[in-house]
């Protein structure tokens, strides 16, 4: 956001600023998303609804997630919130107090640590490696365990990696949970945004292994376009629920009624908008891993879901004489206007975040002016050697 703020300010004074930190999509919310809401306001669908969504939407959702992933649900077991930020939120409240512990990787999305934090809980962090591409698994979280874990998050497609859980992993975490009363929490927010034919269906393996004592949080921002609109859900056992129901039933009520009649259309009509964003995302994301590990001083995974290049730019941090990847991006941004998220916002230093949701024509200017970047501090190292 931080960064999101200080190209906007640029712009407004007439800076031709690059702006490779947006975790947004730059696509439009598709046509007929877009008409089902303009119908909503014509037919003066502008009141207040039941705290958890319409019951078109509840089902809805139900019904994509059975025909998607074969998960059978009922509306009781659906709560709708303004985005998948409120649905964890709702869930940490929910679940978590002080004295628990709350296991996550990283690297991570902050908000996943400092909600915890807001519910008095602690969270415990369990570093991935770049080494194996950010994989998350097993054994490192369940080392992590202890008579105060309360709850484990994951987040797959994980923000800022692109790093995805596989199937296998989450069933030996899923039946842990099970035996130890321990919850499991699935960030699920990019979980369309999946570029390989790669086995994912995490909320089956959460329904059989753990039912009870699993949560799913999802979204329609990334899928299909719709950040402004804030819409996400919390699919869960009934009484947690129940309980989110009453937490935000005192906090923000209802979604938007035109926002669940947009979103009741876009889990219910083609799914051929969001294959087509996939495919754009997927094009750019190959160019643009091409593009910047050309200088070998670079080294990135190529991210297997979500819309971020994790780049490891230590080394030419080093030769710049950066103390810390807040300098590089804020160098970077300073010299040629690139604005970059740095790893220290995700725990990780010594990597940037580097969202492809934008142009080709962007991410091709902003690769050209990155690499020209390292270059110039690769020349000033030698001439001081």
């Amino acid at each position: 956001m931080k960064v999101t703020a200080t190209v906007d300010r640029l712009r407004r004074e007439g800076v031709d600023v690059i702006d490779f930190g947006a975790g947004e999509p730059d696509f439009g919310t598709p046509a007929s998303i877009n008409a089902a809401a303009h119908a909503a306001i014509d037919q003066d669908f502008t009141k207040y609804t039941p705290v958890a969504g319409t019951v078109e939407l509840r089902r809805a959702i139900c019904d994509r997630y059975r025909l998607d992933y074969g998960v059978p649900l009922n509306e009781h077991e659906v709560i709708t919130s303004a985005g998948g930020k409120q649905a964890l939120y709702n869930t940490a409240l929910t679940l978590f107090s002080r004295g628990d512990e709350v296991i996550t990787h990283t690297p991570y999305w902050p908000t996943l640590t400092e909600q915890v934090k807001l519910a008095e809980a602690t969270p415990v962090l369990v570093p991935t490696s770049a080494r194996d591409g950010f994989a998350v698994t097993a054994g490192p979280i369940l080392d992590a365990v202890t008579p105060r874990t309360r709850g484990i998050i994951l987040n797959s497609p994980c923000n800022p990696t692109g790093a995805l859980i596989s199937e296998a992993e989450l069933t030996i975490l899923a039946k842990a949970a099970a035996a130890r009363g321990i919850w499991l929490v699935a960030d699920l927010c990019y979980e369309k945004l999946i570029y390989d034919p790669t086995p994912h269906n995490l909320p089956a393996v959460l329904a059989k292994h753990c039912r009870e004592q699993s949560v799913i949080c999802g979204s329609a921002s990334k899928t299909y376009a719709m950040t402004g609109w804030r819409c996400g859900w919390t699919l869960g056992p009934a009484p947690v629920v129940a309980a989110q129901n009453a937490i935000q039933s005192h906090a923000t009520s209802n979604v938007s009624s035109i926002t669940q009649k947009a979103v009741a259309a876009a889990l219910t009509g083609s799914q051929e908008p969001v294959a087509a964003m996939l495919k754009e995302y997927r094009t750019r994301r190959d160019n643009l891993h091409q593009w910047l590990t050309s200088d070998s001083r670079f080294r990135c995974t190529k991210p297997a879901g979500a819309f971020y290049l994790f780049l490891d730019v230590s080394e030419v941090q080093a030769q710049g004489g950066y103390a810390s990847t807040t300098d590089f991006a804020q160098a970077l941004l300073d010299e040629s206007r690139v604005a970059v998220t740095p790893g220290e916002a995700f725990d990780a230093p010594g990597f940037v975040r580097i969202s492809y949701a934008t142009s080709m024509d962007n991410l091709r200017e902003g690769s050209r002016r990155l690499l020209e970047f390292a270059a110039r501090h690769a020349a000033d190292a030698q001439t001081v050697r």
